[in-house]
């Protein structure tokens, strides 16, 4: 059927997602899912909203769950941008905001999304390295651009810029939009939120998938100056005015709501980051520092691909790229104590083979 495709489908390298496998006792390390479960507040509020009113459309504006959120974060509801996913925001922010005649820049290790939306909308992008840390250097962003998007922290290694680098990379890009894109941010990094008040060109982009552990129901937001968000809303409007349905609103607000639930699985998975970063070390292992809910790491003595064989045919789901400079790297979510152990003990008998 590929005939009947136009030129722009022709061409697209689709973003390739972590696999989802039904594998009997898995242990499924590989998509930064949260290992607990919903807010018990937020389950409650989905199901209430499964009800008759579902056969009418839901607020297109999605005006509860703005103000509940601009109370939260310390904003008005006009700065804020409601989506399906951070993914969803993300892609009305490259449509509306990072396409120019100068370059979009980001880094060469980052969120994989990132070029196939530039394939996607026509966007001229330049890949910038990261320094031999696997870090963002911001003078490497003292070149020609129309915008900047970076991840924070950054995906898939995890490494965290602080609150006053990013306003140093604002401070030296007035005139062109900055996208940070928070998707793990609350896992140990500084928020670039406050930071609005001061930059009128700052976006970020925030996701309930990860740290509020509600990747299924596919809700995402942004916070800017309200003049970025009515670009967003211009796009969104053109495509689909309708994004997000009713259970997923009422979910998202009651999770918003249910502060100490929210700050309990925190703790509990930076607790456990440390746990496995303990055991990785013990073993060998190069771990990048993360403020993720995940890790990136690799063993100086074996392949990336064999370890991740290896894990694999003991019911182990780790993600790895078979790309350059990382190709020797694992990136592992942080799951429950259990999974984290098993991890552990797979590699010990892997490495001792």
């Amino acid at each position: 059927m590929s005939r009947f495709w136009s030129p722009l489908v022709q061409d697209l390298k689709p973003y390739v997602p972590g696999e989802q496998p039904r594998i009997e006792g898995l242990v499924k390390l590989n998509t930064n899912e949260s290992p607990f479960g919903p807010s018990p507040r937020a389950m409650a509020a989905i199901s209430a909203a499964a009800d008759d009113n579902l056969r009418l459309y839901p607020d297109p504006q999605a005006v509860a769950l703005r103000e509940t959120l601009a109370a939260y974060h310390g904003v008005s509801p006009a700065q804020v941008f409601v989506g399906n996913g951070s993914d969803e925001v993300l892609a009305h922010a490259f449509a509306a905001l990072l396409r120019h005649e100068a370059p979009l820049l980001f880094p060469d290790i980052s969120y994989s999304f990132y070029p196939v939306y530039c394939r996607l909308f026509g966007i001229e992008h330049v890949t910038v390295p990261l320094n031999a840390g696997m870090a963002i250097e911001l003078a490497d962003y003292r070149q020609p651009a129309g915008a900047i998007i970076l991840p924070n922290p950054n995906a898939p290694t995890g490494v965290a810029l602080s609150r006053a680098r990013i306003a140093a990379l604002l401070g030296e890009h007035p005139d062109i939009p900055v996208v940070i894109d928070e998707a793990y941010v609350d896992f140990g990094a500084d928020t670039a939120i406050p930071l609005i008040a001061k930059y009128d060109n700052l976006l970020v982009v925030r996701t309930f998938s990860k740290s509020r552990a509600l990747a299924g129901l596919r809700v995402g937001y942004a916070l800017g100056h309200p003049s970025l968000i009515q670009a967003l809303t211009r796009v969104k409007d053109s495509f689909n005015s309708y994004p997000l349905g009713r259970p997923a609103q009422a979910g998202a607000i009651a999770s918003v709501l249910d502060e100490g639930y929210f700050r309990e699985t925190l703790a509990a998975i930076t607790a456990t980051r440390a746990r496995m970063v303990e055991g990785l070390t013990a073993l060998g292992f190069e771990t990048l520092p993360s403020s993720a809910n995940f890790v990136f790491t690799r063993h100086p003595n074996h392949s990336g691909a064999a370890l991740a064989a290896a894990l694999r045919e003991r019911a182990i789901l780790v993600r790895r790229w078979d790309a350059p400079r990382i190709g020797d790297w694992l990136r592992i979510t942080v799951g429950t104590g259990e999974q984290t152990e098993k991890l552990l003990t797979a590699l010990t008998e892997t490495l001792n083979a």
